[in-house]
């Protein structure tokens, strides 16, 4: 049960305090792909630590459990977690996780149903907009150019990906800003964005109040465009994707000085034509290293009473 409480609070207390030491950090605004992957070892983390206590406090609680958890260990093993001693207790929280388990499944099956409602919404909306020529096959076409004033371009994800562009998109963007913009949007679909989007949309709707994850979902959006912004400018230039990011959004009004949706498109052309210094090569693999030991965590505190007992 002492191993069921020490996972339960490791949990709580990383939920808690990694958002705020993120939000600290200077260097996520540099380095978004390493971000990235350190937002989602911490709550791979949080969620391990969660799944073992409920599984250390049903061992505890029932003895059907129990048997399938200890199966292959030695006695001395199972004498040293003390399982039988807070029966009561460790049945309220086995449950209570449980339903938490439940509910999580329960929101990300929810938010996959939605994402594939609006995917074939916008596929529909799209047929309507550019019917097909005869012979031609829904989704044979990895680039589809619409007609349009409004200068605009994003991708498709599914099982048929397409890059959708208006012609005032086309008509905006002059030279390699155009491939910019295609390498941005083709940076999203490689590195698999929407999964990323869709999995933190789940986690802070069904848990609002559960600070990591709340955050989760609002990094996430800010530091796919970022990524995604750095891909393009790798290849295209950092004040080529900045002016494409202006010829995009100019006539939204997101320079101005009241607030819109697209608030942090300033932000990013900011970055791009004032870049800062990035991570040497070294701390990014010790801040790539030490995330991934995040989640072993929770593993080495549920296996500490077992390790002492061979020992």
């Amino acid at each position: 049960m002492l191993v069921s409480l020490a996972l339960l609070l490791l949990g709580a207390l990383a939920a808690v305090v990694t958002p705020r030491l993120m939000a600290r950090a200077e260097w996520p605004e540099h380095e978004p792909v390493v971000a990235l992957w350190v937002w989602q070892c911490v709550v791979a983390g949080v969620l391990l630590s969660f799944a073992l206590s409920m599984t250390f406090s049903a061992a505890a609680a029932w003895q059907a459990v129990r048997g399938h958890v200890f199966a292959p260990a030695p006695r001395a093993v199972v004498e040293a977690y003390a399982l039988a001693a807070y029966g009561p207790w460790s049945a309220v929280m086995a449950v209570l996780l449980a339903l938490g388990g439940v509910w999580t499944a329960a929101m990300l099956s929810r938010e996959i149903r939605r994402a594939r409602l609006r995917r074939k919404q916008r596929r529909t909306e799209l047929l309507v907009r550019s019917p097909l020529l005869p012979g031609e096959e829904p989704g044979s076409e990895r680039l589809v150019v619409l007609e349009g004033e409004r200068p605009d371009a994003w991708w498709l994800p599914g099982s048929a990906p397409q890059l959708v562009i208006t012609t005032g998109a086309l008509g905006r963007l002059k030279g390699r800003q155009l491939d910019a913009v295609l390498a941005h949007e083709q940076g999203h679909a490689k590195a698999r964005h929407d999964w990323l989007l869709n999995c933190s949309a789940a986690l802070a709707s069904g848990f609002p109040q559960v600070p990591v994850f709340a955050a989760f979902r609002g990094e996430m959006h800010r530091l796919v465009e970022l990524a995604a912004d750095d891909v393009a400018s790798r290849r295209f230039g950092r004040l080529t994707t900045a002016l494409a990011l202006v010829e995009l959004n100019e006539d939204r009004g997101v320079f101005g000085p009241s607030g819109t949706p697209d608030a942090q498109v300033p932000l990013r052309v900011d970055r791009l034509l004032a870049p800062a210094g990035r991570l040497t090569a070294g701390r990014r693999l010790r801040l790539t290293a030490a995330a991934a030991f995040v989640p072993a965590i929770p593993l080495l505190v549920a296996l500490v009473p077992a390790i002492s007992a061979l020992g």
